[in-house]
Order: C-alpha cells, then structure tokens, then sequence
C-alpha cells in the first residue's frame, strides 16, 4: 500500500534501513502519491539506487532494474522477438499448412522495461539506473513509458500497465540528461549525507560498532570529502571502512590502523597518497577532537 503521509514514507524508507532527509521523504512521497516517475542526480555513492531497493521491499514489489551503460538499445532494454522460436513456428505451420501469426505474444521475449509493465506480471519497482551512462538516443525510447506507462510495439500493439509501476531514474551526472526525461519526472539532488544523518546511517547498518569508532569514522569521513579527493568516499565505504576498523577490534581512529585500511575507504591511488601527504596523524586528531567538542 502507498504510504498516505510524508511521515509514512519515511517511516518506509526507514524501516528498510534507509535515513532521508525530509525534502528527500518529501519527494519520494510525491512521486508515489502522484504516479510520476522519480529522476534521482547526485554524486556516485549517496544512496540513490538504495531509494528503489527500499521501496521495492517496503512496497512488496518485485525490483525490475535495467543497468544503463554505452550501446544500451531497444532490445537490450524493452523487448525483443524470439527469431529462432519464429523460425521453427513457420516451419511446423507449413508442414500442417495452418496460419500463423509469427508476431504473436508467445514469440515476444520480456526485457526490463516491458517487464515493468506487463499486466501479467505482479507490479513493480522500476529501476533504471545510471542513465547518463547510456547514449543520448536511447532516452527516446523512454519518453512514452515515463509519460503513459506503455510501450508501443510496431507488429504487435500496445502494452499498457493495468498497475503503474514505481519509476526511479538514477544519474552520476558524467553528462546531461535530456529535459524531455526530466519533464516526466519529479526530480531531487541527492546529496552526500551530513553528518548527523550519516551517524544514523552507520548505527542503523552497523549497530554494533563502538560509539567512539562510529562518531570519529563519520567525522574523518566528512573531512575527507572536503579535502578535493578526487572520488570521494560514498556511505557503502563509510559503512565498510568502520565495519572494516570493528574487525581490527578497534575501538577508536587509530593513525596506523586507519593508514592500514584507506584502501577500504578510498579506491584511487592518488587519493589515498594525497591524504597521507596531508599528514595523516593531524587529520586523525582533527577527527578525534571534533568528536569531544560535540
């Protein structure tokens, strides 16, 4: 059931392991109270693909997820004819010398976005994730699912959702998704979370991690994001760099043990090498000192 409230959407978001702000509650509320799709741009990392996960599960949807990347195409992504099942229909149907209609439904092979809103199908979740991976081009394709929830099929007709999926869009932003997407959806940047909200991320996906380790690893976290690394550490990281520390049996930010484990927390050389160069030691105390003022 959609929730009715702002107030029940994050408590749907939340029982599934997700902490949103309230704009984000906000929008992902609208988006489902409005049967509009929801475009979620932010940086690699924040959370935007975790939104369909929740929902899905929250919802007690299935997830249909179409991972975008270069050279993505209509049959790829929709639907495509079985050719090899065609072939031998033809061959049976001269043999008996019955009709046959090769363009039939049983000869049409489901991809995700058809799959999305088969009426056969229990409803779903739609995902379609990393868009600004994919050619320009193929954001055509998409204009007449976001906008009426159907995909046209030139031999064979229209297929329209009897129950209108949930849509999420997701974009890193490496380029410029085209406003004919953009005007179908309901769009919300989804930005590196503060510290306060990552503090509630990391208690609700590792509960048991020391206090101290917890408040100092968001700390360090979130002044390393503001170092110019070149890709900042998302909250996976966050979540695995602490869990990581917890099997060290650390129970504080340690300058050798967080030296050890940069590589669980940064994934570019050159990132973790500037960082050191920073002077590691004095980013550690600056950490630890932030967290006793507090």
């Amino acid at each position: 059931m959609i929730p009715g409230t702002i107030v029940e959407t994050a408590s749907l978001l939340s029982n599934q392991g997700y902490v949103a702000d309230r704009q984000l509650a906000t929008t992902v509320h609208l988006a489902l109270t409005m049967e509009r799709p929801l475009f979620l741009e932010g940086e690699p990392g924040t959370g935007k693909t975790e939104i369909a996960k929740v929902l899905a599960a929250g919802l007690g949807r299935r997830l249909v997820r179409l991972q975008c990347y270069d050279g993505l195409d209509l049959a790829a992504a929709a639907y495509e004819w079985d050719h090899a099942r065609q072939l031998m229909a033809i061959r049976q149907s001269e043999a008996s010398g019955k009709a046959l209609d090769i363009y039939g439904r049983e000869f049409l092979l489901t991809r995700p976005l058809l799959s999305a809103i088969d009426p056969s199908q229990a409803p779903a979740v739609l995902l379609i994730d990393e868009l600004d991976r994919a050619d320009e081009p193929f954001e055509a394709f998409l204009l007449e699912l976001l906008g009426d929830f159907q995909l046209s099929i030139p031999q064979f007709g229209v297929i329209r959702a009897v129950t209108k999926p949930v849509v999420v869009l997701t974009s890193n932003r490496t380029r410029e998704v085209h406003d004919a997407i953009r005007r179908r959806c309901l769009y919300q940047w989804v930005d590196y979370p503060t510290a306060y909200r990552e503090a509630a991320i990391l208690r609700n996906k590792a509960p048991g991690l020391p206090a101290q380790l917890s408040a100092e690893v968001v700390a360090f976290v979130q002044r390393v994001r503001q170092t110019g690394v070149f890709k900042p550490p998302g909250v996976a990281e966050t979540i695995d760099w602490a869990m990581a520390l917890d099997a060290l049996d650390q129970k504080e930010l340690e300058p050798g043990a967080v030296e050890d484990t940069l590589g669980v927390l940064l994934k570019y050389q050159d990132d973790i090498t500037a960082l050191k160069a920073s002077g590691l030691a004095a980013q550690v105390s600056d950490a630890k000192a932030q967290v006793n003022l507090v």
